[in-house]
């Protein structure tokens, strides 16, 4: 006799927006202090259990989360309501327009980004456990439903308005045994950065904008709205805004949100029934290999003429920001190029190795975590080789850093001058996460 699996759900969120002005963490070089509050910054969990297996997804809107905070938010999980550790998914949207919570090594080189409040970080981990804690006393018997929303017209490839990006978005609702809706998750492939050096607000960004349209439309301001940022770490809007501005934001939200309602209208085929599973993998990601500081040097020189060349010729901004980034990035492989030679990157690699893989699976769905910001092409390799799968990135910890590709990396982009890792690493995480789902049929 087949066993049958009673759903339960629950969902919460909890503000983690700090009580004082702080540094805003994101853009390399610029002195940003928050001067107020757009939008609260939120820890949105959403907890499901179908009697066997317990399994809670967690989003925040900051730019990062390591690896220590991540071990203390799920013991403290664990030990309040007994979810198992691996369990326990933790993510950050990777809002440009919340406070410094990771201490990157770049920073080092960024002379305005203060190091970590580690009191406002306590602050945020209590959020976080707050925030799952309530999603699991609100459990009661529910049903879910996978939907694929799209976000085209939010952003493109960062480099190369044509080039390869990923606008479906995975959608994952639930709702309770009357119909009300418990809970919206879902993930977009696209870096939330509508708002730039000039905002000196505390925001999510464009996620605001879709969680605000959601409830306002559809689900009602009492559901919760989780989330997640995919494989964006090449992905950006910055061709496609026509200014840096909340009223931006809000036209991009509205494309995403407008989509997602319209896949959760009409007669939908809700489940109860469902197997829960989660695996885990821990990998030693390959290093990079770092230039010569004698090569970072001439190579940050003939960047930065480009990018000033530019400033001068250019009447196109996009063109004159990319170089700049660009820069940026060069920058920075000039000061990890010295810390190399000098054997001081050891402490930062241990910090966030092993890298994390995690697989949790809903019926027929599986819901995948990676560290780090990835570009987007290993995503696509991952969809090539598997249906119904939502990647989410910025989880579980982070890799001081991108994820890049070889073209980026000899192409020289901004992305690649600022990797701690090999461009190799892409290929270990889609190769490894390919075992992982396969194991799920053994």
């Amino acid at each position: 006799m087949n066993q049958r699996f009673d759903l339960k759900a629950g969902a919460a969120t909890v503000e983690i927006t700090p009580r004082e002005a702080h540094f805003l963490h994101g853009y390399p070089f610029v002195e940003r202090i928050s001067t107020g509050t757009h939008d609260p910054l939120l820890s949105s969990s959403v907890y499901l259990t179908n009697g066997q297996e317990q399994v809670l997804f967690i989003s925040n809107d900051i730019l990062y989360l390591n690896k220590k905070s991540v071990a203390r938010i799920r013991e403290s999980v664990h030990n309040k309501i007994g979810v198992a550790e691996n369990n326990i998914m933790i993510a950050t949207t990777h809002t440009h327009s919340g406070p410094v919570t990771v201490d990157l090594i770049t920073s080092e080189n960024d002379p305005v980004v203060p190091k970590v409040d580690k009191k406002l970080l306590k602050h945020i981990e209590r959020g976080v456990v707050e925030s799952a804690c309530k999603a699991f006393e609100n459990a009661v018997p529910a049903e879910i439903l996978f939907e694929l929303a799209d976000a085209s017209g939010v952003g493109t490839n960062r480099h190369d308005p044509l080039g390869p990006k990923d606008m479906n978005v995975p959608v994952m609702v639930v709702r309770d045994t009357s119909g009300k809706y418990l809970a919206c998750m879902l993930v977009c492939s696209m870096h939330p950065t509508v708002l730039h050096e000039d905002s000196t607000l505390y925001s999510s960004d464009f996620p605001y904008f879709i969680r605000e349209q959601l409830q306002r439309e559809l689900l009602g301001d009492r559901c919760p709205v989780i989330y997640f940022t995919g494989a964006a770490g090449n992905q950006s809007p910055r061709h496609v805004t026509k200014a840096n501005t909340f009223e931006e934001a809000k036209r991009l939200g509205i494309i995403v949100a407008d989509s997602v309602a319209s896949k959760l209208t009409g007669n939908k085929r809700y489940e109860s029934d469902v197997v829960i599973s989660s695996r885990q993998y821990l990998v030693d990601l390959p290093k990079r290999e770092f230039p010569t500081v004698e090569w970072a040097e001439q190579h940050c020189q003939t960047v930065k003429e480009h990018f000033e060349n530019l400033k001068k010729k250019s009447a196109d901004l996009r063109e004159i920001r990319t170089a700049e980034v660009n820069w940026f990035g060069a920058e920075e492989l000039l000061f990890l190029s010295k810390k190399n030679e000098s054997g001081s990157l050891e402490k930062a690699y241990k910090a966030c190795m092993p890298a994390e893989i995690q697989v949790i699976k809903i019926g027929d769905w599986c819901i995948i975590a990676w560290p780090g910001e990835i570009f987007v092409e290993y995503a696509l390799e991952l969809k090539k080789r598997f249906d119904k799968i939502a990647l989410i990135t910025y989880a579980n910890g982070e890799l001081q850093g991108y994820i890049t590709t070889k073209e980026a990396v000899d192409k020289g982009y901004y992305e690649a001058g600022n990797s701690l890792f090999s461009w190799e690493s892409g290929v270990v995480l889609v190769d490894k996460t390919t075992e992982l789902i396969k194991g799920f049929a053994r």
